[in-house]
């Protein structure tokens, strides 16, 4: 089933499946972030998202969140966004939405990815 673009929107958790992987690479199905913006949803097959483990130990790694669970984003447990882990998913790929995280945690996610990539 092709989802539409307009079932997504930026902000947005949804649990999501992400193909096989190595080494560091996350896999499998998933929490994610939506971090692409509403009017590229509608437009691209892709949508880019923050893929979010709950190995707290992730939290190490530099680029990373943490965001704990409440009832706006739909989370079972403390999860950490892996913001270096940035990927482009098909629209098929996106299982069910969860909730959605707050405009400071999103701006917080995105200040992160500035950084990241040298913004």
């Amino acid at each position: 089933m092709q989802r539409k673009g307009n079932d997504l929107h930026k902000g947005e958790v949804w649990q999501i499946r992400l193909p096989s992987a190595n080494g560091h690479e996350q896999s499998g199905e998933r929490p994610a972030i939506i971090i692409q913006d509403d009017t590229f949803i509608q437009t691209l097959p892709m949508v880019v998202v923050v893929p979010l483990t709950s190995v707290l130990s992730a939290k190490r790694f530099p680029a990373t969140l943490v965001i704990q669970p409440n009832e706006l984003n739909g989370l079972n447990l403390t999860s950490i966004a892996l913001i270096f882990q940035i990927r482009s998913l098909d629209k098929r790929r996106f299982i069910r939405k969860l909730g959605s995280v707050d405009q400071d945690t999103l701006n917080h996610i995105l200040k992160i990815l500035d950084r990241l990539t040298g913004h």
